[in-house]
Parts: C-alpha cells; sequence; structure tokens
C-alpha cells in the first residue's frame, strides 16, 4: 500500500476537526514519520480581524489555505480544514458557489480525505458557529461535493480515543492499544519537558476547539 501523504479534515463545525488533526499528527510523529500539520487559516484571520469575513474575502482566505499545504516540507501533512470548508460555508452563507472549482481541484491533491462525524456535542464559541442546526446542512454539502468530483473520503466516528482509532484505520494505518497510546504520550511530555499542556486523548469534546477562541471573545466582549 502507498503511503499517505497529505490528509484533509474536514467536517462541519464543532465536531473535532483540530482534536483529530492533532491527535493524527502525533500518531505518525510518534511512528518516525516527519509531519506537517496546516492550521485552519479562518481561525487565524479571524483572531486578526476580530470578526468573521464577508463574502468577498472568502477567495483570498481559500487561496491561503491551499497554499499552506502546497508549501508544506517533504512528508506527511495534516491539514484542519481545506478550501472545500470554505466554499461550502460561501454556498451556504452567501449562496456563492463559485469558490467549488478552485476548491475540489485542490481536494484532489489529497491522498486521504476523512469527515468529522457529528456524533459530538454541539459547543458554541460566540462567533464562528452558527448552531447545531447547520450541522447537518454543511455535512451534506461536504459530502455532495465530494461525491460531485469523485473525490474517495472516509466519515469517522466515535468518542475521545476511539474517534483517533477509527481515523486511522480509515487511513490503512495500525491502531493504537493502550500501551502504545500510553508510550505515546509520555513520550510527548518528555519533548515538551511539561512546558506546554499536551491536548488530551480521550476527550475528543469539540470544547477543545471551543477554548482556542476564548480569548478572541474576551478580546471583543472587553
Amino acid at each position: 500500500m502507498s503511503r499517505v501523504q497529505r490528509i484533509a479534515i474536514l467536517g462541519a463545525e464543532s465536531t473535532g476537526k483540530s482534536w483529530l488533526t492533532q491527535a493524527l499528527s502525533s500518531v505518525i510523529r510518534a511512528r518516525g514519520h516527519a509531519v506537517c500539520t496546516v492550521d485552519e487559516v479562518l481561525r487565524g484571520w479571524c483572531a486578526r480581524e476580530g470578526r468573521t469575513p464577508h463574502s468577498h474575502e472568502q477567495m483570498g482566505i481559500a487561496i491561503e489555505q491551499a497554499r499552506a499545504v502546497e508549501q508544506a516540507p517533504p512528508g506527511w501533512v495534516v491539514a484542519d480544514t481545506t478550501p472545500l470548508m470554505t466554499a461550502v460555508y460561501s454556498h451556504m452563507l452567501f449562496g456563492d458557489d463559485s469558490l467549488y472549482p478552485m476548491a475540489l481541484a485542490h481536494q484532489a491533491l489529497y491522498d486521504s480525505t476523512l469527515v468529522t462525524g457529528i456524533d459530538l456535542p454541539w459547543v458554541a464559541d460566540g462567533l464562528q458557529r452558527d448552531g447545531p442546526h447547520v450541522r447537518g446542512p454543511v455535512d451534506t454539502l461536504v459530502r455532495q461535493a465530494l461525491e460531485r468530483a469523485g473525490i474517495a473520503y472516509r466519515v469517522v466516528y466515535g468518542q475521545g480515543h476511539q474517534r483517533l482509532n477509527n481515523a486511522l484505520l480509515a487511513l490503512g494505518l495500525p491502531g493504537e492499544d493502550a500501551a502504545a497510546r500510553a508510550l505515546r504520550e509520555q513520550s510527548q511530555f518528555a519533548i515538551n519537558q511539561g512546558r506546554t499542556v499536551w491536548q488530551c486523548n480521550e476527550c475528543s469534546d469539540p470544547d477543545c476547539e471551543h477554548k482556542l477562541f476564548t480569548g478572541l471573545l474576551a478580546k471583543r466582549s472587553g
């Protein structure tokens, strides 16, 4: 089996995309591979601007997201969302479907595409999330776009470490047993020498994503 190089993590809001991106990167790195994790560009954009983007700003964000992946160093690349998510939200929020051709052309560059299931509880963040009622429509639009373009994908469900293991299996990689997971987490702690808090692989809670926006929300309300 050929080795996966680029992995895309897609999905509706509050489905643990950021957690799964970090968890997968940790496992692959612990197995001796060079890994580049590409963060969601929209996250940084909103933090910088203090708001969500307007319709005419969507393409620029999509292009920046694509460029971050395409300029990643050789090895494994795990992307926390791709331009396809920007295209889907532009379609849903602004009735603009013009981003799909660019987004789907970029999506074809990935070796594997994972879609996070909507089986996790929704958590509000006060800025980027519209509500649990949008998760179903977003999930549908993502799947329809991938199927329309003939791009294969796997949906990842499960709670906690089960979600990570299901993602590994979907990629054709061995899962982790309890001993392997403990060794990896101990190694991660040793690398950072306790200076930073390791993300908990037990929870798979969308609240982990929610906490990343706490600083921005406090700044806006201040």
